[in-house]
């Protein structure tokens, strides 16, 4: 297997319709695992596969004036070599002919000599455009979105939705920044190291290691794949930046209860057990049961004595005690992540927010109900949709005048909204997009 048909098997699985439909990022594991492929290759074939699957819109812009009509005729395993050949070409730098003759290998092994053939027209008359010709331009498109959504590969709603959360100013920086590669983040698990201790072992490794200026045992790394930053010891592991913050608004401490809805694998799990040390009690609830099988087996690894993990629909809360602090990190829409996960942005649809905002409620009820007076009770999505952010806060205020917004740190003011609540553009300095809101329950109902 070849890093571009290591790429192309990625894309077929990505978007096959035979009901075996696959994640990228798990298709390329199966797949890379199978291969032969040093890390070198490895590397190629992922940012040829996750690239092109983001630029997909882009892309068949720049062919469609080549193949017209064909498209539909064509199998789908050649135009999908077509779509991996204009993206080395437009946006990788390959050179010509190794794009060319690599990709018409493909259609060859895949198809016949006249599909072959085809491909080798197509590709050479793509690679014949001159750089400004490789681009839409804005006065070809009946709107700015439409425009910018070819531009930049998104569906037109979008577009629109981040246009409308965030502003024009904001708006091409946060669909660039979502195209790039995340910033990569490690936590360090503070029941075996210390961020110092961690920071100096990274750095003994030759990687290129800064402190996270908003939590403290995260580590930002430039550079470096899963083998340099790997450890067997447990001493730290992949965690967005942005995806700590909520933990770190919620400041669990050593010696009380605390109870987490919707903690799917664990990774908040295990950061509140590094604030508390596991000394106290935590309560998780999760209803996916391999999510809950793969929180169980990390927690065991690490000996942790306090948790009580359940299988359980988190909405429905029985039989447990009121805690000091609650985190509800509900299940959103993720349309502030579309960066981690290059095909989400084409299977998700612009119903997602409404249709998941009545399940966020009905978690928030839950966890709120749950809550001490003088407890901490935060909510997180990783999104901007009005419906599952400042609207869904809003009207749980509303309802529960007995809880009341905590103030955020200093060190988040450029995040905190007029309302006090924390909103992460996403793309922007390659971090997530979150929302977060921290609330304190004043007195009981």
């Amino acid at each position: 297997m070849t890093s571009r048909e290591l790429a192309l098997s990625v894309i077929r699985d990505t978007f096959a319709h035979d009901g075996r439909r696959r994640g990228a990022h798990e298709s390329f594991d199966y797949h890379a695992a199978r291969s032969k492929l040093d890390a070198r290759d490895r590397a190629f074939a992922a940012e040829l596969a996750y690239g092109s699957i983001k630029a997909r819109r882009y892309l068949d812009w720049l062919l469609e004036p080549f193949i017209g009509k064909r498209s539909a005729q064509l199998p789908p395993t050649i135009l999908e070599a077509l779509r991996l050949g204009a993206y080395q070409i437009a946006r990788m730098n390959v050179p010509t002919h190794a794009a060319v003759s690599e990709t018409v290998g493909l259609a060859k092994r895949h198809g016949h000599r006249g599909t072959a053939g085809l491909v080798n027209a197509v590709l050479r008359r793509v690679s014949e455009l001159e750089p400004e010709r490789r681009a839409p331009l804005r006065n070809d498109f009946e709107s700015d979105d439409e425009f910018l959504g070819t531009l930049h590969s998104y569906p037109t709603w979008l577009v629109a939705s981040v246009r409308a959360a965030f502003g024009d100013a904001q708006l091409e920086p946060i669909l660039r920044g979502m195209n790039e590669p995340p910033q990569l983040a490690l936590r360090v698990n503070l029941l075996r190291t210390t961020p110092g201790q961690a920071l100096a072992t990274l750095r003994a490794r030759s990687l290129s290691v800064t402190s996270s200026e908003l939590v403290s045992e995260i580590v930002l790394v430039d550079g470096g794949g899963p083998e340099a930053i790997g450890d067997a010891e447990a001493r730290w592991e992949p965690q967005g930046e942005i995806a700590a913050v909520p933990v770190d608004v919620l400041d669990p401490r050593p010696d009380t209860h605390g109870v987490e809805l919707c903690s799917g694998r664990g990774n908040k799990t295990l950061e509140i057990l590094g604030r508390t040390q596991d000394r106290g009690t935590l309560e998780t609830f999760e209803r996916d049961a391999r999510k809950v099988a793969r929180e169980r087996e990390r927690l065991h690894e690490l000996g942790v004595r306090n948790v009580r993990v359940h299988e359980a629909d988190a909405t429905r809360l029985d039989r447990i005690p009121d805690a000091d602090f609650v985190l509800v990190d509900a299940p959103c829409s993720g349309l502030g992540i579309l960066g981690r996960q290059p095909e989400a942005r084409w299977r998700k649809a612009p119903g997602d927010p409404e249709r998941l905002s009545a399940l966020q409620a009905e978690l928030l009820e839950s966890g709120a109900g749950r809550v001490r007076v003088g407890g901490r009770l935060v909510y997180s999505v990783c999104t901007f949709s009005p419906a599952e952010t400042h609207e869904r806060v809003e009207s749980f205020l509303r309802a529960h005048p007995e809880f009341a917004r905590v103030p955020a740190a200093p060190k988040y003011a450029p995040w905190r909204l007029a309302s006090g609540d924390l909103r992460f553009p996403p793309g922007i300095d390659r971090r997530d997009g979150f929302y977060i809101t921290g609330l304190e329950r004043r007195r009981s109902t």
